[in-house]
């Protein structure tokens, strides 16, 4: 079987460019003042397409600058994790064991926190903070307050601007990690909560006064993790030490260092579904403990995205972006069935969850005016190929944008016009890529309408990737 995320516009690009004044169709508005930040696997080396997962390829970041109406640049930079820094022929670069497991360059989310940005990837790796022009500054541990690997998925509390997470690691064995990084950079509290294995926990849920787990059937495989990183002869006994380090790996031991010395991208993903794994979410109250969690059973499914999340008189309610199962047939991608709009209401009196098909088109990459997470809202964006969501939470309808046969475009991220303009009042930025032109545009879309504000075409395509954010130039 081929593997469809080694082709079409998952293939990686070869090149790193620095381009300015960047021609532009339309207008871009004058109150965007930053960057727009996309992340995603591009393999540096050679892919091997019957190992090659898209969660493995060394990280890529884009950026593009705007400013007064223009936009004054595009780059796009390889994350230097050791691989890269020897596949480009670069001298080696300091490490820090303590930042997480250097086996790939943070390849998932960036984001602008603290006056830093920083390049994001979960699993107990390596997180990487880089320059405004996005070259690599080097590993990230929040200044020594936060050990071994973070996040893609951190939520920014509207009101304090602190970083909320939850981390997971196969070296922490049947605990996650909640943290709060504080507005200066550094971690203020962390919790360790027990789950019912090892998960691959992708994100989490904040409300205004709690914290959300999604622990769900897709756990840590002491087998697929030797597989293809160990010699065929060593790989049973490398399979017995990792299981006996699950819970007790703190810093790259021996196994996970050979694992390390392979190219991301023909090293097998250590993560697949589990049907005997308990389908559950946990409910936190954001000042407890772990002894403070309550359980809630949910029918086997994965999530890896929610939307958004808020609280009621009687419990929570959770938008969530729900895939019935990921990682079993196929290790590649996620590509086993449809992913659907979803929302999920937990009733804290009779401790059940009540689960509803909110839009059963297939869709991703949820997203909501930032000013609201935790907070009830009303619109939330997704994508889906080559059509972008506008759902209205509170009419319940749906209005669609679609960019036509042969264009592709991946997450969108809402900018508001003004600090305290209406929730739609405002612009949509995402990648959209042309088949025929070969090639990538950013698209400045009016939230209200959908219609095209502008288009910033680049000098190249930027293969389908995962998360983007704008970073206001003054954050």
């Amino acid at each position: 079987m081929s593997n469809p995320f080694t082709q079409g516009n998952y293939a990686p690009v070869r090149q790193e460019h620095t381009c300015t004044d960047l021609p532009v169709i339309g207008e871009i508005p004058d109150h965007l003042d930053g960057r727009y930040l996309r992340n995603g696997p591009n393999p540096i080396s050679e892919i091997d397409p019957d190992t090659y997962n898209w969660f493995m390829g060394d990280g890529m970041v884009h950026g593009i600058r705007l400013r007064d109406g223009k936009a004054e640049w595009y780059r796009n930079r390889w994350v230097r994790s050791p691989v890269t820094t020897r596949a480009l022929g670069e001298p080696p670069r300091p490490r820090n064991p303590r930042a997480g497991l250097d086996v790939l360059g943070a390849n998932t989310n960036i984001i602008g926190h603290a006056g830093r940005t920083l390049a994001l990837v979960e699993g107990g790796a390596t997180n990487y903070e880089l320059t405004d022009e996005l070259d690599t500054v080097g590993p990230c541990d929040f200044d020594g307050t936060l050990p071994g690997g973070y996040t893609a998925h951190p939520k920014r509390d509207p009101e304090t601007g602190e970083l909320h997470a939850v981390s997971y690691f196969f070296g922490r064995g049947n605990t996650v990690q909640y943290s709060v990084i504080g507005a200066d950079g550094r971690a203020r509290r962390t919790v360790d909560v027990t789950v019912s294995g090892s998960p691959m926990m992708h994100d989490f849920s904040l409300t205004e006064n709690h914290v959300v787990f999604y622990d769900l059937p897709v756990s840590f495989d002491a087998r697929q993790a030797v597989e293809g990183a160990v010699p065929a002869w060593l790989r049973r006994p490398a399979q017995l030490v990792v299981s006996a380090l699950i819970g007790r790996v703190r810093v790259p031991d021996p196994i996970t260092a050979r694992m390390a010395s392979f190219t991301p991208a023909n090293r097998s993903f250590p993560y697949r579904w589990n049907p005997r794994y308990p389908a559950r979410i946990g409910v936190m109250p954001r000042s407890g403990g772990a002894r403070d969690v309550r359980w809630f059973d949910v029918e086997p499914c994965y999530v890896f995205h929610p939307l958004n999340a808020y609280e009621t008189e009687t419990g929570l309610v959770l938008e969530i972006v729900r895939h019935a199962k990921v990682f079993d047939a196929d290790l590649s991608g996620p590509s086993e069935g449809a992913p659907t709009l979803d929302r999920w209401t937990v009733d804290f009196k009779s401790g059940r969850v009540r689960e509803e098909r909110l839009d059963d088109r297939q869709q991703e990459f949820p997203r909501v005016d930032e000013r609201l997470v935790g907070k009830r809202h009303r619109y939330g964006y997704a994508v889906g190929d080559d059509t972008l969501f506008k759902h209205d939470m509170t009419t319940g309808k749906t209005e669609t944008r679609s960019f036509g046969e042969g264009n592709q475009v991946g997450e969108f991220v809402f900018e508001p016009r003004t600090p305290d303009a209406a929730e739609d009042d405002g612009v949509l930025m995402g990648l959209r890529y042309s088949a025929a032109e070969e090639r990538s545009d950013l698209l400045l879309l009016d939230a209200e309408t959908l219609e095209t504000v502008a288009e910033v075409q680049l000098p190249d395509r930027v293969p389908n990737g995962f998360h983007g954010n704008w970073v206001p130039a003054d954050s």
